[in-house]
């Protein structure tokens, strides 16, 4: 890789690390190509991507951004995970580790919060933010479709008197 390459590639980074939610550091521990591509689509299913990268270059394009303190996690064979959603790429990397012992979740960052594997893990056990979103549209529209309920009881409880006096009327 010459010069001008590297310096592509650390714009990149750098341009990844300051729209980014979430980076998660992973260590792949002889994954197989079948094995890395799996995970790679796992990610990609929740708009997320992974990445593999010279620790060196990483450690240039996080300077400047929220994620400088994930600088001491960049040493030997990693893999960077990450999403706009801070709990996507956690998420889809801590299922895939669950069943792939080749891949160990070395910590990560939100934003300028520095976070162990342990965090990791929490930040995956939490909903996303689509769950997220679906709970608090159901939680508006829950009190409107009660609102509605209770405003049509009333007429439907009058017709139902007015009908049995009706039929009373009408023996």
């Amino acid at each position: 890789m010459d010069r001008s390459q590297k310096a592509d590639t650390v714009a990149a980074l750098n341009a990844m690390f300051s729209e980014v939610g979430v980076v998660v550091v992973t260590r792949n521990l002889g994954m197989t190509v079948a094995q890395s591509t799996a995970l790679r689509g796992k990610v990609r299913e929740v708009g997320a991507s992974f990445k593999v990268s010279k620790n060196s270059l990483a450690k240039i394009a996080i300077k400047g951004t929220h994620y400088e303190g994930i600088g001491d996690l960049l040493t030997g064979p990693v893999a960077l995970a990450t999403s706009v959603d801070p709990v996507a790429a956690a998420k889809a990397v801590v299922e895939f580790a669950k069943t792939n012992d080749k891949i160990e979740i070395v910590g990560g960052a939100m934003g300028a919060l520095v976070l162990n594997a342990e965090g990791i893990k929490a930040l995956a056990s939490m909903p996303s933010l689509d769950e997220l979103r679906g709970r608090l549209i159901g939680l508006v529209q829950a009190p409107a479709t009660k609102l509605a309920q209770l405003a049509t009881a009333p007429a439907a409880k009058l017709a139902r008197v007015f009908s049995a006096y009706a039929e009373k009327d009408a023996a």
